[in-house]
This record gives C-alpha cells, structure tokens and sequence, in this order.
C-alpha cells in the first residue's frame, strides 16, 4: 500500500504547484483500499476539507492511473497515534476534551495541580504544520526516549506561537504513560522567586530537595534568568545532576541562548548540546488549520470564507489569531448572523480590522522604514551598497510585501530598481533572518506599530 500510494504521490507532484504539494499532500497516507473504498489520512481538518473541495479529482485519476480501483473516496483525520479521530470522539460537554479510553489509553491521567500543568494543552489539539514539524517531531521522540537524545529540548520563538502549548502537552504525555513520574512544569520568573524566598526564609535545602526529585523539569521563558546569576549557578548544578541521571530538561525562550544578555558560559554550552528548535508563525493554511480545529474543538459553526478572512488578515501570532476568532465568532452570535454576514455588514472589532482597516499607503510604509533608520526615502532608494541602507531598503521591500502584498515588480518600481529578482532575493533574506534574529523581529514589530498608528 506504501508503494502505490508512492506512486500516487508521483503523479500528483506534477501535476500540482511545489507549494500546493507539500502543504496538502506531504503528510498524507492511504490507509486502505479494498474493494474499491479508498480511506487516505491527512493531517488535520482543514486539509480533509481542502483534499475534498480541491483536490479530490486529481487524486482519484492518480489513483486510478496506478490501477487502484476507486468506488468511494474518504479522506480522514488522524491523530497522533494513527487512530481515526472523530469530531464526537474529542469533542464533550460545554467544550472541553472528554477521558475516552480509546484516546488516552487504559490508564487514568492523574493530572496533580503540583505538576503546574494545565491539561487542555495537549498533542492532539497542537495543529502541525510546516512552521513546527521538526519541533514537534522532536517533542515526540523526547516523549518515546526522555532523558536521552534530545536533552536538554531547547525551543524558541517569538511570543504567541505556541511553545507553552507544546512543553506542556509533552508533560501531560509523558504523565498520562507514566502517573508515577514527578514532573514540573514552572516560568522562570516563579523558580526565581522561590529561589529567592527561600534565601531569605532560610529553606534553601527544601527548594533544592523539590527540584533534586523531579524526572522532568519544564522551564519556560527561560530568558527571563537574565542577570540573576545565583539562580543560574544553581540552575546549572540542577541541570547537570538531571541529565546525569538521564533525567529530561525541556526549556523555551523567546530568543536563542547566545541572545541572552550576561548568560553564563557554561549554562549556554549545555543548553545548545542538543541543538535548537524554533517555532514560525504558521503559513496561511496552516493558520486556517488552526481555526478549523479550534471551531471544530468548540463545537462552532463558521464558514470557510470567515476562517480564511481571520488568516489572511492576522499575520502577527496565533495568540492574535484565536482571539480574533473569538471576538468574531462570539459577537456574531450575540447579533444572531453567520460570521461571514457580520463580515460582509463591516464587522470592524478585530485586531485585523483595526490595523489593516486604516488607510495605508506604500508611501507610507516607506517613509516609516526610512525613518526607523534615520533616512530619508530618497537615501533609502539611492543605488548604494552600503550595509545600513541596504538593509533598511530590504526591509522596505519586506514591508510592502507583507501588509500590502505588493508584486515584486511593483516594489522594485517603488524603490528605484529595474530589476524584480533584487526584490525578491531581499525580501527572502529578511524572511531568513528573521527566523534567528529577534532583534529584527523587534524592529520589525516596532515599525508595524508606526505604520498602523
């Protein structure tokens, strides 16, 4: 079946766009295909919708070019453990996940508040895509193995894109296999603190005894150990007595270890020994996955179009995309309409609406960067190679690309070049750097906020 699905996706891969073929088809399996009744699993919800709206001719005549025979075509959604997930399987009273057996296993998640995690974060309500699929692949093996290849798990990524989400499902995982584990998951504000109050209550020995004993330690925003160098002296001596117990460290920052002002040598040459995962704001499909599987989790009825509007027009992080959601889908039902009429009546109270709803011009958007910069648009624009306005002028580029969604022959017209490919060539870099430099993130974020106040 492996093979002729193979073959399948060989056909398919010529026939369909390098980007419609690997957000729609890269992690998709054909489960069975007796008697003609195709079963193909996809990754999540709005794929399944895609697949059937979209998709479903190409992949049947591929199927049939294989010499499958084709009655019926089903795509469906699977999870984690390769088990159909049904919307009624996960779906319980008022909203929240129900404890099905077939689901969770036979054992009985005991989740101790001690633990300090919250058991809504889980792997099955974590939506993959292109923008966290080595992380979450990762988090899985970390899962199967803790304590030995992957430890410390060090990810990283701006605010918003699911971190916290994705260390705690690995707890409450890792808690639901095995009950027995002592596993804690903490900011690194609240193990600062305690550190600190237990200095000065003299307990020192009972906060050290607390931490000696757990299996899995879960720091998040681990950025925040900045300048506290007595708490990362005793951080570091945890860390090395957990991994030489193979015990397993899990670690988020909003930056990489090297980005941490005043960290300790020693601590960021541990922290990197496993490498680095980072989290991207996810790709307009995957943020219409997101969506789908959050209406699909809350039982709410929303059209496709609603669910596109929200991901086209919220860029910034998917803590800004549900809440936009949210506002949407609930206002829309306080007024009795469809969220797509509340759209089409000139629904204005989201955060897409409110930034992109003003009135925002290239000039704009040009002379905020050159200004950002300490430029004039014209010094900007100049034919020059000097870093600082090169830079400034990619930016520019990046700009007009990402708010305005401007062609690259446009822009290069805007910003005194003859040729598109330059454009193209410098809007790709600043979408590389911005990957691993968070300080252009930051800039990035602030010129935003100038160009839509």
């Amino acid at each position: 079946m492996f093979d002729v699905w193979k073959n399948v996706l060989a056909i398919l891969e010529k026939k369909l766009s390098h980007e419609q073929f690997v957000t729609y088809f890269s992690n998709t399996t054909l489960r069975s295909s007796e008697g003609g009744e195709i079963q193909i699993g996809v990754p999540n919800i709005f794929i399944q919708a895609q697949m059937k709206k979209k998709f479903d001719a190409k992949v049947r005549e591929a199927l049939k070019a294989c010499n499958v025979e084709v009655a019926n075509v089903e795509y469906v959604v699977f999870d984690n453990k390769n088990k159909v997930k049904k919307a009624h399987e996960v779906i319980a009273r008022n909203g929240k996940p129900e404890k099905i057996s077939t689901m969770i296993g036979a054992t009985e998640f005991n989740n101790d508040n001690s633990t300090g995690l919250n058991s809504k974060y889980t792997l099955d309500n974590f939506v993959v895509g292109q923008n966290n699929n080595l992380a979450v692949s990762v988090a899985k093996n970390v899962i199967e193995n803790p304590g030995t290849k992957f430890n410390p798990f060090f990810i990283y990524s701006g605010p918003g894109l699911g971190k916290t989400h994705l260390v705690q499902a690995v707890g409450n995982e890792l808690l639901r296999r095995n009950p027995k584990l002592k596993i804690l998951y903490t900011p690194t504000s609240h193990f600062y603190s305690g550190f600190v109050s237990s200095l000065q209550k003299k307990t020192i020995d009972a906060f050290k005894s607390k931490y000696q004993k757990l299996d899995v330690l879960i720091m998040d925003d681990f950025q925040m150990i900045v300048g506290k160098n007595a708490s990362q002296e005793y951080f570091f001596e945890l860390f090395n007595d957990m991994q030489n117990s193979n015990k397993q460290v899990i670690i988020t920052s909003d930056r990489l270890p090297n980005q941490i002002k005043d960290l300790d040598e020693r601590l960021y040459s541990r922290l990197m020994m496993c490498g680095s995962f980072d989290l991207q704001m996810p790709s307009f499909e995957d943020r219409c996955a997101i969506l789908k599987a959050k209406a699909e989790f809350d039982g709410v009825e929303i059209e496709d179009e609603a669910i596109e509007y929200i991901a086209e027009n919220v860029k910034t992080n998917i803590r800004d995309l549900q809440g936009d959601y949210t506002r949407l889908v609930t206002l829309a039902d306080l007024k009795g309409v469809t969220p797509m009429e509340l759209i089409n009546g000139g629904f204005t109270n989201t955060a897409a609406s409110s930034s992109r709803g003003k009135s925002v011009s290239p000039k704009k958007i040009m002379e905020k960067v050159a200004r950002h910069y300490n430029l004039s648009v014209d010094e900007m624009c100049a034919k020059t190679r000097v870093a600082h306005i090169k830079n400034a002028r990619q930016v520019t580029m990046y700009m007009l690309s990402e708010e305005l969604g401007l062609s690259t022959p446009k822009i290069a017209s805007l910003v005194g070049m003859k040729d598109h490919t330059t454009v193209m060539h410098g809007i790709k870099k600043i979408k590389t750097d911005i990957k691993m430099n968070f300080g252009l993130r930051d800039e990035l974020q602030e010129i935003k906020e100038h160009i839509y106040e």
